[in-house]
């Protein structure tokens, strides 16, 4: 009877066994698969009937109504039948299915936690039931566990009966008398042993050699396709021959061969790489008197070397064009315009200035020094129309990039001054001014984290309209682009270190409910709600609207120190310390897209131009570095980077450089202020 692709077991002769009521392995043939509660139902079959197995039957339970199906399969491992929805045949040919299995994790759980009896239910191999063990079983398991005897009648400790005794008697323990062939010859033996002698004789068995301890050695390309293209024998190349001996090498050379005192100066004074010969030509009066020569051995050993240690081999090269792997840049006069010479210099700070910012008509420019001035500058002319003294170190300016607002925020110390520099249009003066006096306090006092304190008449007559008390030092200022909200820095590791203001309403806020590392510098998206926050390592990209993380990157730098945004707003540039200065494209990759290395000291400052496709860098090697930045419209294209020009002027000082930058709004020009006390224009 076959059952296709099944395996085969010795079923037949089982079943004629099962039908005989045979001994042995049929008491492992009990399926309980139709019948999963014989055992459960009567755990104590067995110890009620103990002498069943003594006296030859099968030792399983008789159930009254049901009959006894065995799995007639054989003795065959049961993982044949892994991959078949059966495991064996009962006494009729019928299969014996296996139960069904679609229980998951939880089911196994909720029936370990409500079957008292799961603890005690193992799967039988034959059919795949599981059957729960009998008090009897599990005794049994547990002597065995304890290294007990499954027998519990059994005394390994009995007295032993000591059969053959170790005393030497008189009398053997059997009486028979002694074979004929213990005391005669062997017939059979005295055959063998002369046809192993006669095959001595002939030479057919010769004796063992003893092995040799030699080492073999075997060739590595033996079974190599010689007509392959690495064939060895078709790429093998033989060594160069050494060239024949010349004129030069004789004992007895011509005289054009030797060589003058100055050429043999001139020998002395080569490199032995570029000497034409390694050796001195020398005349001796007979072969005789010739020394021996004390390199010989020497070169010997470097020629051993050559053919021992540089293989050669023929190798298929490729003509490639240097200035193929080069990518094809745009020449920079292509690029123009860009900055490309020194045109002013803005002299009259005594100490370093530390940061710059031009108004958004470009008429005039603002710089903070440390020697606790603000100094106002026409840009054309280069001179200083107002100085405005504010008596400690100014860390940031930023001119309010509204043209309708003459407005200017400076950092110093714990505070933020709001100044009104009063120049170019009186108008516009007059109206900023108006503006901000038309804020009229709430009827509730708000809860803020900063004080907003109205000038005296003394700081008035300065410029002054507003001071910002922070109450933790003021590190940057920077505007939106619509000019009424700014944001400010503070130096508070651990706490509040972001605080956003609007001046039309004198109400701040602090945008973050835990500070996101150490920050270094922020930015206001140009086009989107978006806010730019640069701590030491990542740049964080907030949404405004929707007060919630929009994208994190990841700068590949050590300590980030400065950070512009393209003005279409899809690029964004960060300088740091280790300088580097990383291009990133937000629709792109949080990676940065371009890692830049031009400068050989830490970036202080970076920046974009508004209108041209240009980006600047400043660094404390004390140069400011142009670079031509397109960003194109089509978002498959990615944006091009080429560096333009070197621009220098400023002299280190304080091993400091060019600690600002910023470009002009409406001419390709920039400004860079330097710690020489200098602010440069290059146009």
């Amino acid at each position: 009877m076959g059952f296709g692709n099944e395996p085969r077991g010795r079923w037949g002769s089982r079943l004629s066994s099962e039908r005989s009521g045979g001994h042995g392995e049929s008491q492992n043939l009990w399926d309980c698969s139709q019948n999963p509660g014989s055992r459960g139902q009567n755990p104590g079959n067995r110890s009620q009937n103990p002498g069943n197995r003594k006296a030859g039957g099968t030792g399983m339970p008789k159930i009254q109504g049901i009959a006894d199906i065995r799995n007639t399969v054989g003795n065959i491992p049961m993982e044949w039948y892994q991959e078949f929805p059966h495991v064996g045949y009962d006494l009729d040919g019928r299969r014996i299915y296996k139960p069904l299995r679609s229980k998951d994790e939880l089911d196994l759980f909720l029936e370990k936690m409500e079957n008292p009896e799961y603890w005690r239910t193992v799967q039988e191999r034959l059919t795949g039931a599981e059957v729960p063990l009998s008090d009897e079983q599990l005794e049994l398991i547990q002597r065995l566990q304890r290294g007990q005897f499954g027998d519990v009648n059994f005394d390994p400790y009995e007295p032993a009966v000591d059969f053959f005794s170790h005393e030497v008697r008189i009398h053997p323990v059997t009486n028979r008398p002694a074979d004929k062939r213990s005391f005669i010859p062997s017939l059979v033996e005295k055959e063998k042993v002369s046809k192993l002698v006669h095959a001595i004789k002939m030479g057919w068995i010769q004796p063992r050699k003893p092995k040799e301890n030699i080492p073999t050695f075997y060739d590595l390309w033996a079974r190599e396709d010689p007509d392959s293209i690495l064939g060895r024998h078709k790429m093998h190349v033989p060594a160069p021959k050494i060239p024949l001996p010349g004129h030069a090498e004789s004992y007895n050379p011509p005289p054009e061969f030797l060589l003058s005192p100055e050429e043999k100066l001139a020998w002395e004074q080569q490199e032995p790489a570029e000497r034409r010969l390694n050796f001195i030509p020398q005349k001796f009066r007979s072969l005789r008197a010739v020394p021996a020569y004390s390199r010989f051995i020497h070169e010997r050993f470097e020629r051993c070397l050559d053919l021992y240690l540089c293989p050669r081999q023929r190798k298929m090269r490729v003509n490639v064009d240097p200035e193929d792997l080069i990518p094809k840049l745009p020449r920079p006069r292509d690029l123009q315009p860009f900055p490309t010479t020194q045109a002013l210099i803005y002299c009259g700070h005594s100490s370093l200035v530390r940061t710059l910012s031009v108004s958004p008509t470009g008429q005039w420019l603002v710089s903070g020094s440390d020697d606790g001035t603000l100094r106002f500058w026409e840009v054309s002319s280069a001179r200083c129309l107002r100085t405005l003294p504010v008596g400690s170190v100014v860390k940031s300016v930023a001119w309010n990039p509204n043209p309708s607002i003459s407005l200017v925020a400076v950092a110093v110390d714990e505070q933020v001054l709001l100044v009104n520099p009063g120049l170019g249009d009186r108008l516009l003066v007059a109206a900023t001014d108006q503006l901000l006096d038309s804020w009229e306090a709430p009827e509730e006092e708000r809860i803020q984290p900063v004080r907003w304190i109205p000038a005296g008449p003394e700081e008035r007559g300065k410029g002054i309209r507003l001071l910002v008390q922070h109450g933790k030092p003021v590190t940057q200022v920077t505007w939106h682009a619509k000019g009424d909200y700014w944001a400010s820095v503070l130096r508070n590791p651990g706490s509040r270190q972001v605080l956003i203001h609007q001046s039309s309403r004198r109400w701040s806020q602090d945008p973050f409910r835990k500070s996101p590392g150490m920050i270094q510098c922020v930015r206001f998206h140009p086009l989107r709600p978006y806010f730019l926050v640069a701590s030491q390592r990542s740049v964080r990209v907030y949404n405004l609207l929707r007060q919630e993380l929009t994208k994190k990157l990841q700068s590949n730098c050590q300590w980030i120190s400065s950070m512009a945004v393209h003005p279409g707003g899809d690029n964004v540039i960060c300088g740091s310390y280790d300088s580097k200065l990383a291009w990133f494209d937000l629709d792109l990759s949080t990676r940065p897209y371009r890692v830049l290395r031009h400068h050989r000291r830490a970036l202080r400052s970076v920046a974009f131009h508004r209108r041209y496709p240009l980006f600047a860098s400043g660094s404390d090697d004390g140069t400011v570095i142009v670079c031509h930045g397109m960003v194109y419209n089509d978002l498959l294209q990615n944006a091009l980077l080429v560096p333009l020009k070197v621009l220098k002027g400023h002299a280190p000082t304080l091993d400091l450089g060019v600690l600002d930058v910023a470009f002009h709004p409406q001419q390709p020009w920039l400004f860079s202020a330097g710690a020489d006390g200098t602010v440069r224009l290059y146009t």
